[in-house]
């Protein structure tokens, strides 16, 4: 639980009541108190940013976004390694924040800070990439084109896993050279957005270039109008997707959309039977089902799908529901009572839509109990609808051509997973459905730094996160170049 040097990250408690603009500062809309959610206890004040924060924020990063940019690349591609670095040696102080303060038991924390390190270590090998490409020309001149920075880049992240959500595009805008401002959700701004505040300072990173504004809806607004502002990052539900991608269109700028899901998982009659329902099990329950890939939509062969929900009914039956930070515990709280009452009426109006629930189905305080519903109609809300909950629906299915149909049947194409012993069959079966990431005899919750990340449809505007080709491309703008020995003579 220390930096580099031996000092806890947010111990000092500096970054009570403030936002962060280089230095630890008052944000201009006052403070908030951040609430735990297994227990409502308050973590501590968070500093509230206003639209007038966002404006002073994006002259600071303008400024210091021209010299990082003229840095040199290895000055950009240090700070990142340092910042991996920094993520994994205060691991245990970061996943109790993320325990506390999201509701993540402490192996989903792991991973989080794992795969958080992993995006800063990608990322610092971004500097020094090839920036161009020679073209031909049958003009006497040099002509290519290269790749210079964005500017200013605005993320906006949500609650459900906070760093991972973040950090996969500030390090990728910061290692190319860009400015970011970083808009958290209110409710996990500590670990999603203090945390990276002392991560980035601790690891050198000069002034201005990472600014932390907690704040809601307005703030948002403000980062998608502020015309400095070229390209806005978004991850969070489709409905506040769509009002983002349409107010960055009006605005003439890049909006990279990371939406919802409805993921289907496939399980075809040729598998282990007891081995599919673990895999759907931990698909849909990671994390209490808040997660965008997490598996929605069981569709199980007619032949197999009674003993496949018996099957992963009795698994989550008694698993261990409760506070994370204090017990060892399967899943955590939901993060707010909204949420709780948004998956309740899903599973209630489902049941009446002639859903039979086969496990759970209830809750106490934000501790929803992890849930199964047998039989469960294409036209209830559970199936056709994100749940972002513990709920996992299960439909029978008779044939491929049935299956294909049931899982390219929803606005959404982020994640599939398709259970088969036959893995030729099953990525044939994959060509039919439309989404943007595949797993054959996986389930649908999968993220590594190393591979694009996106989704079609609902789901979002394809793949702007991971690998280098997608952040090149998300966090840069193509210049054409050419130069010429001498003057060209014109007729006029």
């Amino acid at each position: 639980m220390s930096t580099l040097d031996g000092t806890a990250l947010l111990d000092d408690g500096a970054w009570q009541g403030k936002v962060w603009t280089g230095s630890w500062t008052d944000g201009s809309g006052g403070t908030y108190t951040a609430v735990e959610p297994a227990t409502g206890q308050p973590l501590g004040e968070v500093g509230r940013a206003t639209p007038e924060d966002v404006r002073a924020a994006t002259e600071r990063a303008v400024v210091a976004q021209r010299a990082w940019a003229a840095a040199p690349y290895e000055t950009r591609a240090g700070v990142l390694r340092r910042a991996g670095d920094l993520l994994v040696k205060n691991g245990e102080e970061i996943k109790d924040w993320l325990s506390r303060e999201s509701g993540a038991i402490r192996p989903f924390g792991d991973f989080q800070v794992n795969t958080s390190a992993q995006e800063c270590y990608e990322a610092s090998a971004l500097p020094s990439h090839p920036y161009g490409e020679l073209l031909r020309t049958g003009a006497p001149r040099l002509s290519f084109a290269r790749r210079l920075p964005a500017g200013v880049v605005g993320v906006i992240a949500p609650f459900n896993v906070p760093t991972i959500l973040a950090i996969r595009a500030i390090a990728p805008a910061l290692a190319l050279g860009n400015a970011v401002i970083l808009k958290p959700d209110p409710r996990t701004a500590i670990c999603g957005g203090a945390v990276f505040a002392r991560v980035f300072a601790e690891a050198g990173l000069p002034e201005g270039l990472l600014q932390v504004l907690p704040g809601g809806a307005d703030v948002g607004e403000a980062l998608v109008v502020e015309p400095a502002v070229r390209v806005i990052a978004f991850t969070g539900s489709t409905r506040a997707g769509r009002a983002v991608g349409a107010l960055a269109g009006q605005h003439l700028k890049r909006a990279h959309l990371e939406l919802g899901g409805n993921s289907a998982l496939v399980v075809l009659p040729d598998v282990d039977v007891t081995g599919a329902a673990s895999v759907g099990a931990w698909g849909t329950f990671t994390h209490s089902g808040q997660i965008c890939m997490a598996t929605s939509r069981h569709l199980v062969h007619e032949s197999i799908v009674e003993e496949y929900t018996a099957t992963l009914a009795a698994k989550v039956a008694d698993l261990p529901v409760g506070d994370p930070y204090r017990d060892q515990v399967a899943l955590g709280p939901l993060i707010d009572a909204g949420q709780r009452d948004r998956v309740h009426g899903l599973v209630t109006a489902s049941v009446d839509g002639g859903a039979t629930v086969r496990a759970g189905g209830s809750y106490e305080g934000l501790y929803y109990r992890p849930t199964v519903l047998g039989n469960v109609p294409a036209d209830t809300p559970a199936y056709r609808d994100e749940i972002f909950g513990p709920v996992a629906p299960v439909t029978a299915f008779s044939s491929l051509d049935e299956v294909a149909a049931l899982a390219g049947d929803t606005e959404y194409g982020l994640s599939l997973g398709i259970l088969t012993r036959d893995v030729n069959a099953g990525l044939a079966l994959a060509e039919r459905i439309p989404t943007g990431l595949v797993h054959i005899n996986d389930q649908t919750v999968n993220d590594e730094a190393t591979a694009p990340f996106g989704g079609l449809g609902s789901s979002g505007t394809g793949s702007r996160h991971g690998g280098a080709q997608a952040n090149i491309e998300a966090f840069t703008e193509t210049q054409w170049v050419t130069l010429r020995g001498d003057l060209p003579v014109y007729p006029f």
